[in-house]
């Protein structure tokens, strides 16, 4: 289809049929500018079995459009109509849409409208808003103005390495966990209660992406807005990486002498070096299983593909009857495994460091989570304008401490998606920020909850087609500033808050003008 839309927000493509809808998530890329879609049928059947984690399984991008493959699926016989609907609304907005039809070949999905999409600054060109770019010596005023504020950064009450000073417990020289009178706190190397706070991808380092170049600017924003974790030369967690060469949903060869070889090899180039290190908090060892609920397809692409040590344990197990239990059983056995052979080599190389877990994404079955009691710190990914019950369900099944991953809200605003979660302007995403992090605060088991992500996604996708307005800066490396100044009020209240001597931010945040939904689009 040959389409142009006035918001670049989420869509929903809908093929209902006799036997019931089949559904795609949809992001045309910008606003006020045609485009064509070519939109393969296959998305509306079943997932693709490519993808190691939940975005790169589910994730599909084009040069003009997004897709994203999550259901639900079914055949397309008997297609009754077609429909393309949007959650939550902002504006009023339009979708004009000529020359529908089906090929049996993809036409591509490209720009119709000639021209530079993107300005110099990274910026959607066809459109206008109050904070975008002009000019490069507005954006030098801008920072300039920002450098100045920054000089006054707020109290927050923190020690040297982010703990809060006036608390005391054991100091072991490196960041522990603790339960202390019912509540669960990381404990940082002076023996401070420590709750950690950050942004994914900061630069720098940030939380759960290891190290790298790091810039002045940086330290002090995260400093002056209270975050605790990420930056250079501050407390932070690193990601670690596992040889990917050959894995089926993210599941690797786990029954192969090779592939313990391979861990114990990576374990120790990555973790050895860091071993005497007060400033790392600790490992993640994987992010966002996508096999969840797909054991049995996953079973049958590992039958179908190469003779693997993996494939010879499968036909065994299945050996007295080839049953979904079954394959589900393999799967979470082998999961199970993988999980021991990680944290035995990370253990190995580095004994004085948490394992913070692998980032669950979406609703991991209770067996997984239950493998999750070998971390030291349970971690998952929540999505959601309030992530209580998550966190609640986590914390029962995995017997361990909380630390949320990921989470984001963002607004259809400046050419961008919203993101997973909508605020219907910058400042009920800064309320957000708080109802969101000050819920979970409240909670006895949460000891930290990372943003994600540090910039904006761009206009025209990442890797996977993800463009989403969630950064605590934008392309520019400007601030949102209403978002900042939420998580400076949310920072200051949150060791009373988990300490149960302060009530939680309770506004819920609002997605449209007419208000507050109920449930975000989730995956």
């Amino acid at each position: 289809m040959e389409m142009r839309t006035t918001s670049p927000q989420r869509m929903s493509l809908w093929a209902y049929t006799a036997h019931g809808p089949r559904s795609m998530g949809f992001i045309a890329f910008g606003q006020s500018a045609w485009l064509r879609a070519s939109i393969p049928l296959r998305y509306f059947v079943g997932h693709d079995s490519g993808g190691f984690d939940l975005a790169s399984a589910g994730n599909r991008r084009t040069n003009s459009c997004w897709f994203s493959v999550w259901g639900p699926f079914g055949d397309l016989t008997a297609v009754e109509s077609f429909a393309l609907s949007m959650e939550y609304p902002l504006s009023k907005p339009s979708i004009e849409l000529r020359d529908i039809h089906l090929s049996k070949s993809d036409e591509g999905s490209e720009f119709l409208d000639p021209g530079q999409h993107t300005d110099s600054f990274g910026q959607w060109a066809h459109s206008d808003w109050p904070r975008k770019i002009h000019s490069q010596e507005q954006l030098a005023a801008e920072l300039a103005a920002e450098d100045k504020a920054l000089a006054m950064p707020a109290a927050f009450g923190y020690a040297r390495y982010g703990g809060y000073k006036n608390t005391q417990a054991r100091a072991t020289g490196y960041f522990r966990v603790e339960q202390i009178e019912g509540r669960w706190w990381f404990i940082d190397p002076d023996g401070h209660l420590f709750l950690s706070t950050g942004i994914n991808s900061t630069p720098g380092g940030g939380a759960g992406f290891g190290s790298g170049p790091g810039n002045e600017r940086t330290n002090r924003r995260l400093d002056a807005w209270g975050f605790t974790t990420g930056g250079q030369q501050r407390p932070g967690t690193i990601m670690l990486r596992w040889p990917r060469s050959l894995n089926f949903l993210g599941l690797p060869d786990v029954y192969s002498p090779q592939f313990a070889t391979e861990i114990d090899d990576a374990a120790n180039s990555q973790c050895a070096p860091h071993r005497n290190d007060p400033l790392l908090l600790g490992y993640f060892v994987g992010n966002e299983p996508p096999w969840n609920g797909r054991e049995a397809e996953l079973c049958s692409l590992i039958l179908s593909g190469p003779d693997t040590a993996t494939k010879s344990a499968l036909k065994t197990f299945l050996a007295p009857g080839d049953t979904p239990n079954l394959r589900r059983e393999f799967v979470l056995a082998s999961f199970r495994k993988y999980l021991q052979i990680i944290c035995d080599a990370v253990r190995k190389y580095d004994p004085n460091h948490l394992i913070l877990g692998i980032r669950f994404g979406g609703r991991m079955a209770d067996e997984a989570l239950i493998a999750a009691q070998i971390f030291d710190v349970c971690s998952i990914n929540v999505y959601e304008y309030e992530p209580t019950k998550q966190l609640i369900r986590a914390a029962q099944i995995s017997r361990r401490p909380i630390l949320i991953g990921e989470y984001h809200i963002g607004v259809p605003a400046d050419g961008l998606s919203a993101g997973l979660v909508q605020a219907k302007d910058q400042t009920e995403r800064g309320l957000a920020y708080r109802y969101y992090l000050e819920q979970a605060a409240a909670l006895p088991d949460f000891v930290g909850a990372y943003w994600f992500t540090w910039k904006d996604e761009p206009v025209l996708g990442r890797m996977d087609g993800e463009n989403y307005n969630i950064g605590f800066v934008d392309v520019t490396d400007r601030p949102y500033t209403e978002l900042v100044e939420a998580a400076k009020l949310a920072h200051q209240c949150l060791y009373d808050v988990h300490s149960g001597k302060q009530l939680p931010y309770a506004r819920h945040p609002l997605a449209s003008d007419a208000g507050a939904p109920s449930t975000p689009w989730s995956i």
